[in-house]
């Protein structure tokens, strides 16, 4: 069996019951970064040493499978047979648009945006018209360029929170416009951070198939997969999901 087991994300104090004793029992732990998983261990009293397993991708805490290499190792496990179940817990996504202020009813988790600029720009581009709350991570080096880069392709009274440090000691919500929070960042911006953006509040002023289709392809560009960036712009202008998916393969 393979048990995802959510760690805190800042603050010990938010380590579950199951948590120690799962920790306490395993044989074996696979980790991000075994060196945090033995002081985890050792902060919480936690006796037993088992065999750890490195298992790299992005150096972060919280629940295994969102933004981290959970995914592909419980796909493998999934297709082997071997049962796989999970102890909830501290999610940073999860957290940061609970306190955004932003709707929750629906959201997307958009992961951390490209470094390079001009495929960051043309990401955000194709979401502009996304009408789901959507939760991004960013690093503290990159927060102002991609600020200034939501404002441009979301606009700039677009609301937005940056959640900073959350469960910590300095944790710290800003809220307000995109324009006004890249303004913010600018002067520099330290910690783990998370970006909350709030959906698009109307249709996109998109008409024809062929519009439509350009925003399927800026979103493919960007990484989504066709059916999906279909469905996205279908749900956002009223196209019609078959139409812009079929002249998108055709303009391939």
């Amino acid at each position: 069996m393979i048990v995802l087991a959510a760690t805190p994300i800042g603050n010990l104090g938010d380590a579950s019951r199951r948590l120690i004793e799962t920790l306490s029992n395993a044989s074996v732990v696979a980790a991000e970064d075994t060196r945090t998983a033995i002081h985890l261990m050792r902060a919480l009293g936690i006796e037993n040493r088992p065999r750890l397993i490195a298992l790299h991708e992005h150096n972060d805490a919280g629940m295994p499978a969102i933004s981290d290499p959970g995914f592909p190792l419980v796909e493998a496990a999934a297709a082997a047979g071997v049962t796989v179940t999970a102890l909830p817990g501290p999610s940073a996504v999860l957290m940061a648009l609970a306190v955004s202020g932003l709707p929750t009813d629906r959201f997307s988790f958009e992961g951390f945006p490209t470094r390079k600029g001009g495929e960051r720009r043309r990401l955000f581009s194709s979401l502009s018209g996304e009408q789901r709350t959507m939760v991004f991570f960013e690093s503290p080096h990159r927060l102002a360029d991609t600020l200034a880069d939501m404002a441009a392709g979301f606009g700039d009274d677009r609301r937005a929170a940056v959640c900073r440090e959350l469960t910590k000691l300095h944790e710290e919500v800003r809220r307000g416009p995109l324009a006004e929070l890249a303004t913010w960042a600018a002067d520099g911006v330290r910690g783990e951070i998370c970006i909350v953006v709030e959906g698009s509040t109307g249709a996109l002023d998109v008409t024809t198939i062929e519009d439509g289709v350009r925003l399927v392809l800026e979103r493919v560009a960007a990484g989504s997969r066709m059916k999906e960036a279909a469905a996205a712009v279908a749900d956002a202008t009223g196209l019609s999901k078959r139409d812009l998916y079929e002249g998108a393969l055709a303009a391939r």
